[in-house]
């Protein structure tokens, strides 16, 4: 195992962390930014107005998008699991 394949996991690791955290850090994203408009042109500054969406929107995507960003996790470690053989020679 050489430096090149130290490096293209960790690429391929760094790119499915990104891939399983992006729909859940996008949604939360957009509300945060509606919501802090909202609190700008309504000049109310409370603290749990932001919050308590993001926590909504956060628990709504973990449900539709799970299974796939579960699955999408699985495929990646057993084909890790399965190139271990290959890289120990």
């Amino acid at each position: 195992m050489d430096a090149q394949m130290v490096l293209t996991i960790g690429q391929e690791a760094l790119w499915m962390l990104m891939m399983i955290s992006a729909p859940v850090l996008m949604a939360v994203l957009v509300v945060g930014l509606l919501i802090s408009l909202f609190q700008a042109v309504t000049q109310i500054n409370e603290a749990t107005l932001a919050f308590v969406p993001k926590l909504l929107i956060a628990v709504a995507v973990f449900a539709l998008a799970g299974p796939w960003m579960l699955g999408m996790l699985v495929d990646y470690i057993r084909r890790t699991f399965e190139a271990i053989p290959a890289l120990v020679m």
